[in-house]
C-alpha cells in the first residue's frame, strides 16, 4: 500500500483549509480481537489494524506541513471526503479524522464538536480528505 507524505496548503478567508491525501479508512472495520498473555490470566482486547495505523501516521506526517494553534472551543467541522469508490460511508470518516486532530492538537477534544458538514466525493485518482476546524 502506497502513502502520499505531502499535503497540500490551502488558505480560505480567514479560515484554514486542510488536506490530507489518502483514503480514511473506516474505524469501525480497523480493530481485531487480540489476546493478551496465556492461560487462565489471558485477556482479549481490541487492537489497531495496519490499515488504522498506517493512516494515522500518515495524517501525523501530513500535518507536519501546517502551523496552527490548539482549539479549545466548541468547533464547526467541515469536511469533504474524497474515496477512491462509492463503497465507503461517509460517517465512518468523522470519527478518524476527529481522533487524529485531537492526537495531532489541533482540537483539545472531539466531544466540543457541536455541528458537522460534510460531503462524499470520488476522486479514483487522489483520494483524500479536505477540511476546516471552526472555532465558535
Amino acid at each position: 500500500m502506497m502513502i502520499l507524505m505531502s499535503a497540500i496548503l490551502v488558505t480560505v478567508g480567514c479560515n484554514m483549509k486542510y488536506t490530507i491525501l489518502g483514503n480514511v479508512p473506516s474505524k469501525s472495520n480497523c480493530y481485531k480481537v487480540i489476546r493478551l498473555g496465556n492461560g487462565s490470566n489471558a485477556k482479549c482486547s481490541l487492537g489497531k489494524q495496519k490499515q488504522l495505523l498506517s493512516y494515522e501516521n500518515s495524517f501525523k506526517l501530513q500535518m507536519l506541513n501546517y502551523e496552527y494553534k490548539l482549539i479549545e472551543s466548541e468547533f464547526k467541522f467541515v469536511i469533504d471526503v474524497y474515496y477512491n469508490s462509492r463503497r465507503p460511508d461517509l460517517d465512518n470518516s468523522f470519527k478518524v479524522t476527529l481522533d487524529m486532530l485531537q492526537k495531532v492538537g489541533i482540537i483539545k477534544n472531539d466531544n466540543k464538536c457541536i455541528e458537522i458538514q460534510a460531503r462524499k466525493l470520488l476522486d479514483k485518482e487522489n483520494p483524500r480528505i479536505e477540511f476546516k476546524v471552526i472555532p465558535i
